[in-house]
């Protein structure tokens, strides 16, 4: 007697051996190849759309017609961050040990929201953060064995919420008369967006967070943060939180945190550092300098998906005392209770974050670190900052473009000296050309274009490649 064919096509584990093979050589190539590729899609809107059915298949089609379609469609329409022409924004990397790293936490398909539903998952967190304390010579009050300790969330925009809410609760408990619409917040016009917009999603009103202003170096002016916090406790508001930033998006301003957390920590506000993608500097000894002030910080977040060698999603949210965190963000239905949660003996990371659900997202990193070790990480680093060093030197002896202000880190923001509307149209010339990717900002009413040397695979011949299309660019 025959047996029925099941109705569902599930993949044998020879099937999948297979098929796994040619999707890595698939990556790999794509790796090897990357340069070939027009740094940012040539595609027009809604072409990827257009080039599949508009109705999802019936039947499955063999995956060898799958990874076609991801050849000829899909890798055509990705702009390429890890080209090494890629300098927009802040690099985002993908290395082959985070590749591998994320491989192995999608298949073991575990999900991590308490430590008993998977404590190889928690503990291994907890591992990772804890080293990148001792790595890049960080307070040791974020220490897990200390009062504070570390977790890992899918970006700073999380990091921020999660700070505010705790801030917030905090805040809420002390002052039991208060409501949420006499609490304060504090930022500048050059502190992220997702700062902005995670205290509007933790329930603040526009009219409750004050914009700072910024001195001639786009750092928070302590004087008028000052005058604000005075000003508020007049009209009978309760300052409450301040993000303060080690390394902004526009410039890498890095503000006055030693000033900014001695008035917070005198006022009884929670301050916040985000320092998303200069932390990564802290792995080099050298640059530590620019976290001066982050032992008196309430929090702080880094993202080693930006710099690292990880690639994306991760963030590490170091809070000074987990329990504002975790009373904040904590509630356990009947259905999670277990008896190693209710000992209070292990860490449950679903309450250290906004979701319940986690993901393994601290293998790539365990992976990267274990491949890497410290001297590689430093060499990364290091190796950017040099590419930028040199590219500066080009500037200041060009007679076409001239320094916005002085080189921080491996950013480089500069401009073309006949102005706002030279700088944009070499700008646009650049990026439709695919050679290169870069992107611009506005600072004091002048448009600078921001060259961040950051990809894995940028090497001197890349930049010195680029400086000519520069150049070309301005003659035409």
């Amino acid at each position: 007697m025959q047996k029925n064919k099941p109705d569902v096509n599930h993949l044998t584990p020879d099937q999948f051996r297979q098929l796994g093979y040619q999707t890595i050589d698939l990556i790999a190539d794509y790796m090897e190849n990357i340069e070939s590729y027009p740094v940012r899609s040539q595609v027009n809107p809604g072409e990827i759309y257009r080039s599949f059915p508009q109705h999802p298949p019936v039947k499955g089609k063999p995956y060898d017609e799958v990874l076609n379609d991801v050849k000829s469609v899909i890798i055509p329409g990705l702009t390429h961050w890890q080209s090494p022409s890629f300098y927009a924004y802040f690099p985002s990397h993908a290395s082959g040990p985070s590749i591998l790293g994320d491989l192995l936490s999608s298949g073991f398909g575990i999900q991590g929201m308490l430590w008993s539903t998977s404590p190889a998952c928690t503990e291994i967190e907890t591992l990772v953060v804890d080293w990148m304390v001792q790595i890049c010579g960080l307070p040791r009050k974020f220490h897990s064995s200390q009062s504070g300790g570390g977790v890992i969330q899918d970006s700073a925009s999380s990091a921020t919420l999660c700070a505010a809410i705790a801030a917030r609760e905090k805040i809420l408990k002390a002052n039991p008369d208060a409501t949420l619409s006499d609490l304060t917040a504090y930022i500048t016009d050059q502190t992220h967006s997702s700062g902005e917009k995670g205290l509007k999603i933790a329930g603040f009103r526009n009219d409750q967070v004050r914009k700072i202003r910024v001195d001639e170096n786009f750092r928070m002016d302590v004087d008028d943060l000052t005058h604000c916090i005075e000003q508020d406790l007049s009209r009978n508001r309760i300052p409450t939180f301040i993000c303060a930033t080690i390394g902004t998006t526009s410039s890498l301003a890095i503000d006055p945190i030693p000033e900014i957390a001695k008035l917070a920590n005198n006022s009884n506000i929670w301050l916040h550092v985000d320092a998303a993608y200069s932390g990564s500097a802290a792995v080099c000894p050298e640059h530590r300098y620019m976290f001066d002030g982050l032992e008196n910080a309430d929090s702080y977040c880094f993202n080693p998906h930006k710099w690292l060698l990880t690639n994306f999603d991760c963030d590490i949210f170091y809070v000074a005392n987990k329990d504002e965190l975790v009373s904040a963000l904590t509630f356990t239905p009947e259905y999670l209770r277990n008896k190693e949660s209710s000992a209070g003996t292990v860490f449950d990371y679903s309450g250290w974050q906004i979701s319940l659900g986690r993901r393994f997202r601290s293998l790539k990193l365990w992976c990267v670190i274990h491949h890497y070790g410290i001297e590689g990480l430093q060499a990364h680093i290091r190796s950017h900052i040099k590419l930028a060093e040199r590219f500066t030197v080009w500037i200041e002896e060009s007679d076409n473009f001239e320094l916005f202000q002085p080189t921080s880190l491996n950013l480089v923001c500069f401009r073309h000296r006949s102005g706002n509307e030279k700088s944009q149209k070499i700008l646009e010339v650049l990026n439709d050309s695919g050679k290169i990717f870069l992107t611009h900002t506005v600072l004091n009413d002048q448009y600078v274009i921001r060259f961040v040397p950051g990809a894995m695979r940028t090497q001197m011949r890349h930049i010195e490649a680029a400086w000519e299309q520069i150049q070309q660019a301005a003659r035409s």
